[in-house]
C-alpha cells in the first residue's frame, strides 16, 4: 500500500450506492425541469471566490447550475468525498507526503508557488533561473557573435511545453517586439519532432540572437534531444564551426552531466525538484520562457495559484471550488456515463488551454489500476477536447446541438475590455451557447423560428424537424474579470486540484504515467531494427517505411 493506508474502492461505499440511485432518478429529466423545480437553483449552485484582502472584489465565479444534478446529489457527492477521506488526502497532499505512491515521492508543485512548504530544499531554489531571465530581458546576454540575445526558443514536449506555451500565449504582450520603447524577447515553442515545426520557427530567426532552452527533466526525452541536436546543427551552419554554441543554449534539467556533455554551460542548467511532475511544472524552472516573456508579472501568476491553493486547503467542501469541479466531473463520468468533456475558452489567449487540460486530466487520471493493485469498476478520466470560442461555434458545436453524443462542457470566460464591442460579442456568445445547449429547441419553438421568416406553412412543417435541438448538454461556466497573470494562475491551480480530487476519490495515482512508456519502448525497438517481437502489421509497416525512405533518397 506504500503508506497510503487502508483502501476501500469507492463503489463499495454507501454514498456511491446513493448516487447510483440518483442517476436512475434523474434519467430522462431535462435540465430545464431542474430550474423549474428550484427557483433558488442558480444561487445555490454558484460559487464565488472573493479577494481575501478585499471581500468586495470578486476574483472568480463558477456557475454549476447548468449541470445535471440537484441539492440531494450534491449532498451525496460531498458525502462521498468524506467517505473517501478526501480531507485527509488534502492534508497529506499539502504536507508533502509521498502521495505519488508508485514512484515513492511527493507531488508538491504547490510549493513552487508558495502554497505549501517544500518536502526538501533540493531543486526548489529558482534564484539562478530568475537572475538569468532578468539578464536576458534586460539585454545583458550576448551570443557568440556579440549580438544581444533577443529570441528564446523552448525545446520541450508534454509538460515541458504545454504549460509554458499556454501561459505565454495568454500573457505575452500581443503588440510586437517593441513596447513602450523597450525591445522584448521573442518567445517561441517547438515540441513536435516533425522537422516542420522547428523549421518554421527557424525560417524567421537570426542565429546570432537566438537562445535555445532544452527543457527535459531527465535530458533523455527523444523528441526534445532530436530537436536540440537539429538546432545545434543549424546554429553551426549559420555561425560557423568555430562559434561558441554554448552561448546559445540553456537547459531546464536535473541531468547536469548530460546537459554539460551536450555543450550547455553548467551555470545555465536550471534544476527542478523531483516532487514536481511535468504536467504541474509551469510554476518551476520549466516556466523560464514565461518569466522571460512577462517579467515581474510571473510573481502575480504564482500568487494567483497560491490563493487557489489556500482556498482548496481551507474552504469547507460546501464552498470549495476545486472540490465541486472535481465532484461534478466525477458525477458526469462515473454516474451519467458522459465520456467526454469539451473545454471551451472564450479567449484567444487561452486557445491552448484544451491541449494543456488534455494532458493534465488524461495523463493524470486516465488509469484503471487502484491503490491496492486491483482494477477499477467505474470509468475514470473522460476524453478531454475543445477549442476557442467563438471559432468552435462554426465548427464542432453542430454536433453538440444535434448530434447523438452527450458531452459535458466547461465554458471559460474572462470578461476583458469593457469598452471593446468585440469583447462584448465574445462574452455574450459564451453565455448564449451555454444557455442554448442546455435548453435546446423543441418542435414548437422550431416552427415559431421559421414562422418569423415568413415561410409558408408547408415549408415550416417540412423544415421544423431539422431545427430541433435536444438540449440537455450539461455545462459549467467559469467567469473572471480579465485574463492576466493573477487570474491565469488561479485558473490553472483550480484545474490541478480538480484532478487531485477525482484521482483521490477514484483511488488512482494521479501523478505517475507509466502507460506512455509502452509505445516508446516499441518505438525504440523499431529504431534499432528489432521487429521480431512485433505483430505482423507492425512489421509490415516498418518494412514499408524503410522502402519509402529508400525511394525518397
Amino acid at each position: 500500500m506504500d503508506n497510503m493506508g487502508t483502501f476501500t474502492p469507492p463503489q463499495h461505499l454507501p454514498a456511491w450506492t446513493a448516487l447510483a440511485a440518483h442517476a436512475q432518478r434523474l434519467a430522462g429529466q431535462p435540465l430545464s425541469a431542474l430550474f423549474a423545480n428550484n427557483p433558488d437553483r442558480v444561487d445555490r449552485l454558484t460559487l464565488t471566490l472573493e479577494n481575501p484582502t478585499d471581500l468586495d472584489q470578486t476574483m472568480l465565479v463558477a456557475d454549476f447550475s447548468k449541470q445535471q444534478f440537484d441539492d440531494k446529489i450534491l449532498a451525496d457527492l460531498i458525502r462521498l468525498a468524506h467517505e473517501t477521506r478526501l480531507e485527509e488526502g488534502i492534508y497529506r497532499f499539502f504536507d508533502g507526503e509521498p502521495l505519488n505512491f508508485t514512484e515513492r515521492r511527493a507531488a508538491a508543485h504547490m510549493a513552487m508557488r508558495g502554497g505549501s512548504p517544500p518536502p526538501s530544499g533540493s531543486g526548489s531554489d529558482t534564484r539562478a533561473m530568475r537572475t538569468f531571465a532578468f539578464d536576458l530581458r534586460e539585454g545583458l546576454l550576448a551570443g557568440s557573435t556579440g549580438k544581444t540575445i533577443r529570441h528564446l526558443i523552448n525545446l520541450g514536449i508534454g509538460g515541458s511545453d504545454l504549460g509554458p506555451r499556454l501561459a505565454v500565449e495568454a500573457l505575452a504582450d500581443p503588440r510586437g517586439n517593441i513596447v513602450g520603447g523597450v525591445e522584448l524577447v521573442q518567445v517561441d515553442f517547438v515540441a513536435n519532432v516533425d522537422p516542420r515545426e522547428l523549421d518554421t520557427v527557424l525560417a524567421r530567426a537570426d542565429a546570432a540572437t537566438i537562445l535555445f532552452v532544452v527543457s527535459s527533466k531527465s535530458f533523455n526525452t527523444p523528441e526534445t534531444l532530436a530537436n536540440a541536436e537539429a538546432a545545434r546543427q543549424w546554429l553551426r551552419s549559420k555561425l560557423g564551426d568555430d562559434a561558441d554554441l554554448g552561448a546559445h543554449f540553456a537547459a531546464v534539467s536535473n541531468a547536469l552531466e548530460a546537459a554539460i556533455a551536450f555543450g550547455i554551460r553548467p551555470d545555465r542548467v536550471f534544476p527542478l525538484p523531483d516532487w514536481v511532475g511535468g504536467r504541474y511544472s509551469v510554476w518551476s524552472a520549466i516556466g523560464l520562457p514565461l518569466l522571460v516573456a512577462i517579467g515581474g508579472a510571473f510573481d502575480d501568476f504564482l500568487v494567483g495559484g497560491r490563493i487557489m491553493d489556500d482556498h482548496f486547503r481551507l474552504a469547507p467542501f460546501e464552498q470549495n471550488l476545486p472540490v465541486w469541479l472535481g465532484l461534478v466531473g466525477l458525477w458526469n463520468s462515473s454516474f451519467l456515463g458522459i465520456q467526454s468533456v469539451a473545454a471551451l475558452p472564450y479567449a484567444h489567449g487561452l486557445r491552448s488551454f484544451p491541449s494543456w487540460l488534455q494532458q493534465l486530466e488524461m495523463e493524470s487520471n486516465g488509469k484503471r489500476t487502484l491503490r491496492d493493485g486491483s482494477r477499477t469498476e467505474t470509468d475514470t478520466a473522460p476524453i478531454v477536447w475543445g477549442g476557442a470560442g467563438t471559432i468552435g461555434q462554426h465548427a464542432f458545436h453542430q454536433l453538440l446541438y444535434q448530434g447523438t453524443r452527450k458531452v459535458a462542457l466547461d465554458f471559460i470566460v474572462p470578461i476583458g475590455d469593457a469598452d471593446d464591442p468585440r469583447q462584448r460579442i465574445l462574452v455574450d456568445n459564451a453565455i448564449a451557447q451555454a444557455a442554448a445547449l442546455m435548453a435546446g429547441r423543441d418542435f414548437d419553438a422550431a416552427c415559431a423560428a421559421l414562422a418569423r421568416r415568413d415561410l409558408p406553412a408547408a415549408e415550416i412543417e417540412r423544415l421544423a424537424p431539422h431545427l430541433i435541438c435536444e438540449g440537455n448538454q450539461p455545462s459549467t461556466t467559469i467567469m473572471f474579470p480579465q485574463l492576466d497573470a493573477f487570474h491565469l494562475g488561479m485558473l490553472l491551480a483550480l484545474y490541478e486540484h480538480k484532478v487531485f480530487v477525482q484521482g483521490w476519490i477514484w483511488g488512482i495515482n494521479s501523478f505517475d504515467q507509466y502507460g506512455v512508456e509502452h509505445g516508446k519502448e516499441i518505438a525504440r525497438a523499431l529504431a534499432s531494427g528489432k521487429t521480431g517481437e512485433q505483430d505482423a502489421s507492425t512489421v509490415q509497416l516498418a518494412q514499408l517505411a524503410e522502402e519509402f525512405r529508400r525511394y525518397m533518397r
